[in-house]
């Protein structure tokens, strides 16, 4: 009896009933599959007559198991924990990570990015520094390297991201805000590090509309990624300044929170929702340290766990299937409300 010949991996995945990334994972490290699958393949490979060019398969992949993974600031406690998610995930796939900061300067994204490039990553995650950026360079960048976006978002480039929808965290936190208390004013870097304040600000704008609200902003001075200097010197500017319209504040992100927590705490101003306070703070990101502040800082959290997963797994299926996406791919995860005493 002849047996069937098979033609590539496509059809031979077809035979199988499982994935065209799967069988390429099996191909790779049997034992990267659950049992019940590689039987499955086993099977199949005893009955049909197929064999993998295991030669193209190596020379289609960068001939190396180095994952780099790119934030703008490492220091910030946002960008350590989802690296730290992101890095677990990668060596748990049998990935070897390697992590950059490129510290919120265009020259070093753009150094990082050629240094990957020597390192023939067989992927990369990157979170852009987005409009200081180099776009020409990051949009070259993700043609020639399987690349993943995530947190920064820039319009075109790359064909994945995968991030929080930050207008929905703004209007989750002033509605909450607005419904137990004064409307929120909204605190924020007139220059912001990272694009997502922008979108953040939209949302405070279209949600205090929609609650019937006239929106206040304040805008604080300052560049860079100091956000808790920012947050105490502004904070203070503006407790003396006599332009607060209500006792309530929305920061932009938790490290701000923080800072003006520490202007309220000089300037003799009880945060919290107790009789004897006389202010309410609220923040956005879910700091991993917000919970130990004095009070515990209200805000919206992002899921650092979906984020990093879904990041992740789009980039191994891009890597094992040696296929990018017919069409950019975007997904954005909802944030959780997560209230505190501060507000």
């Amino acid at each position: 009896m002849s047996v069937e010949k098979i033609k590539n991996m496509e059809e031979f995945a077809a035979k199988c009933g499982v994935s065209r990334p799967t069988v390429s994972k099996y191909f790779n490290d049997p034992n990267s599959v659950r049992p019940k699958t590689r039987r499955r393949i086993e099977e199949a490979l005893e009955r049909f007559d197929y064999r993998p060019n295991i030669y193209a398969v190596n020379q289609n992949r960068r001939l190396t198991k180095n994952i780099g993974i790119v934030v703008p600031y490492l220091a910030d406690p946002f960008f350590a924990e989802i690296a730290r998610y992101l890095e677990t995930h990668c060596i748990e796939a049998g990935f070897s990570p390697s992590l950059f900061s490129s510290h919120g300067k265009q020259e070093l994204e753009n150094e990082i990015l050629d240094t990957l490039r020597s390192m023939k990553p067989a992927g990369v995650l990157l979170a852009p520094l987005g409009r200081s950026s180099d776009r020409k360079v990051v949009e070259q960048f993700c043609r020639d390297v399987p690349t993943v976006l995530f947190d920064s978002n820039i319009d075109g480039i790359g064909d994945v991201f995968i991030g929080s929808d930050n207008p929905q965290f703004t209007s989750m936190m002033v509605q909450y805000l607005c419904r137990t208390g004064e409307p929120p004013c909204f605190f924020e870097m007139k220059t912001p590090p990272n694009p997502n304040a922008r979108k953040r600000r939209q949302g405070y704008l279209e949600a205090m509309e929609v609650q019937g609200h006239e929106p206040h902003i304040f805008e604080a001075q300052g560049e860079g990624w100091a956000l808790e200097e920012i947050g105490l010197r502004e904070g203070i500017r503006l407790l003396e300044s006599g332009e607060m319209q209500t006792s309530t504040i929305l920061c932009s992100n938790d490290r701000l929170a923080i800072g003006f927590f520490a202007a309220c705490y000089q300037k003799g101003r009880r945060v919290g929702i107790s009789k004897d306070c006389d202010i309410r703070v609220a923040g956005l990101d879910g700091h991993p340290f917000s919970s130990f502040t004095c009070p515990p800082l209200t805000t919206v959290s992002h899921d650092y766990e979906a984020i990093s997963e879904r990041s992740a797994e789009a980039l191994f299926d891009m890597i094992v299937d040696q296929n990018r996406p017919a069409s950019r791919q975007e997904k954005l995860f909802d944030g959780k409300l997560i209230m505190r005493t501060s507000a």
